[in-house]
């Protein structure tokens, strides 16, 4: 096909997908493409999907319109998780010209250039067959990168498509991680974010090669040891990956920050055995626990899953309980959505997508009380948070390193800085002020 050059990307889903999206916008503008916003446009159009939720689905459709409406000639291609279980759902969209799998998509430009046709093109290959692990990490406005240390997930569990879409748990070599991580301190990035599929799984390699020459354990010792780099926080960690080795190694670290995200899904070990969880519920209290021992201050957030198949009200009051005792900081709720080709979607005991919303509103409302606990704990205490470099209707935003979200009217000389300030009220939209004349460099 011929373009004149210009390309814009749109990334749905989690920060492995915007850490690909990035490698992926490097490898075009190394071949001469120009990046533009998808706002404008553009010659070619890169949408990188997700499957997580029904949401993410629909969502592609909204995406592909607002495309076509910049560029009605505009050549779109459709990659990501979603493109590689409905390939064929994709290619029928009107607009959509090329579709790339798991596989396929880190060659993106060389299947948009060698394409000679008007046809939809789909290029999927059998996630069984999905052997290779491409690194990749994303810079957004020089205040933090997202690393990907590993990729797929050997996890079983019953509601979750994520092994279909990205195959076996692999990683790359812990050499290869820590040059990649030293290329993102050269940048003057100051924090960088793990993320993975199934990071604590870190360790596997290609080709379904199972033996294990690092751990994650290994992996964090060596991070810690990277110059250039003030911060090092992990996106989301199973809890029965996250040793005590490793939350006391970070409770001393000189980079990682006390912030966990530790999936639970359910309070229930009942509902927990159905999703096919590798843990029960106490083992994520001694988690808990131990953070909170070694590291008051730390900051903790969990998934969890409302509406799952046979989760019954008393189910889910006990998990609403659970949660209300335990002492996390913030919740990701997850309004149960049916996935093809799970197991959940052929259990019976379905609860109604009424109930469902209802359960996921009252877990919303639990988890502003924690974070506006959380963050009242916090208030007289002095920290150093990392501003961002974007004007949001006259205002900077930043993050104290166990993860309290502050705000101040504009300053640019603040961008990209790490800054000491007291923590003084909550606002009225749930943020932190503080005390900017008390910041000092950190």
């Amino acid at each position: 096909m011929s373009f004149t050059g210009s390309v814009a990307f749109y990334t749905l889903g989690c920060k492995l997908n915007f850490s690909e999206t990035s490698t992926i916008a490097r490898s075009f503008k190394a071949a001469g493409y120009v990046e533009t916003s998808f706002d404008t446009p553009a010659d070619v159009y890169i949408i990188n999907t997700c499957s997580v939720t029904e949401n993410a689905d629909k969502k592609f459709k909204t995406i592909v319109k607002k495309a076509l409406k910049q560029n009605p000639e505009g050549f779109l291609v459709a990659i990501g998780c979603y493109a590689q279980l409905k390939p064929e759902a994709l290619a029928a969209l009107d607009g959509v010209d090329l579709v790339l799998g798991a596989n396929e998509k880190f060659n993106v430009v060389d299947f948009v250039e060698s394409k000679t046709d008007y046809e939809t093109a789909v290029h999927v290959c059998s996630i069984d067959t999905l052997e290779h692990y491409i690194g990749s990490y994303a810079i957004g406005e020089r205040t933090r990168a997202f690393l990907k240390v590993q990729d797929g997930c050997d996890y079983k569990c019953t509601y979750c498509t994520i092994p279909l879409a990205r195959g076996f748990s692999r990683s790359d070599t812990l050499d290869n991680i820590l040059t990649q991580a030293n290329e993102i301190a050269a940048k003057d990035i100051k924090e960088v974010v793990l993320t993975g599929v199934n990071i604590g799984d870190f360790g596997k390699g290609e080709f379904g090669d199972k033996k294990h020459d690092h751990t994650f354990f290994d992996l964090v010792s060596a991070l810690d040891n990277i110059s250039g780099l003030e911060r090092i926080r992990i996106s989301s960690i199973e809890p029965n990956l996250l040793c005590q080795e490793t939350i006391d190694f970070i409770a001393d670290s000189k980079r990682f920050v006390p912030h966990f995200h530790i999936p639970l899904q359910s309070g229930s070990n009942e509902i927990l055995a159905a999703m096919r969880r590798r843990y029960q519920r106490e083992l994520y209290v001694k988690r808990v626990k131990h953070i909170k021992a070694r590291m008051p201050h730390a900051c903790i957030g969990v998934d969890v899953i409302a509406g799952f198949p046979g989760e019954s009200e008393e189910h889910f009051m006990e998990t609403y309980h659970f949660l209300n005792e335990l002492d996390i900081s913030y919740l990701h709720v997850f309004t149960y959505s049916e996935r093809e080709n799970t197991l959940a979607n052929s259990m019976d005991a379905v609860v109604s997508k009424e109930v469902r919303n209802k359960r996921s509103k009252m877990l919303r409302g639990l988890s502003q009380k924690k974070r506006h606990a959380f963050y009242e704990s916090q208030l007289g205490t002095q920290q150093e948070v990392l501003f961002e470099s974007e004007n949001k209707n006259g205002y900077i935003h930043g993050f104290t390193a166990n993860y309290v979200k502050v705000k101040s009217f504009w300053d640019p000389a603040l961008c990209n800085t790490i800054q000491r300030v007291r923590l003084t009220e909550i606002d009225y939209d749930g943020l932190v002020n503080f005390d900017i004349t008390t910041a000092i460099p950190a």
